[in-house]
């Protein structure tokens, strides 16, 4: 595995639920850390919607190793967010035999 080029500073967060004020709840999404990462970019495609049509590209997402049950180890349902651009976390593996990385299978949802 060639050396991996961690030059991006992504938020790591998770949904909570929140009271809304109003006797409900309401969908939080609550910040974890930042990892430094690199991404790869895969395929995309045109996803038609309800009155808009999205982009939709998946990518892999580099990251140092953290340990089970660690705040700084992705999981799917999370997400990463640099700026504006959000990708959802839809699987995580070890990227090497050491486990000294992983790798975020992740989609970014793009509108259009």
């Amino acid at each position: 595995m060639r050396a991996p080029r961690l030059s991006r500073r992504l938020a790591l967060e998770e949904l909570q639920l929140a009271p809304d004020g109003a006797g409900g709840l309401t969908k939080v999404w609550e910040g974890l850390g930042y990892l430094w990462a690199e991404i790869t970019p895969g395929s995309g495609r045109l996803e038609p919607g309800e009155g808009a049509a999205r982009g939709e590209i998946l990518a892999r997402i580099l990251t140092r190793a953290a340990l089970p049950g660690s705040p700084q180890r992705p999981a799917p349902g999370q997400r990463f967010r640099e700026g504006g651009r959000v990708w959802q976390v839809l699987a995580v593996a070890e990227a090497d035999g050491d486990a000294r990385y992983l790798i975020s299978h992740v989609k970014e949802e793009v509108p259009l």
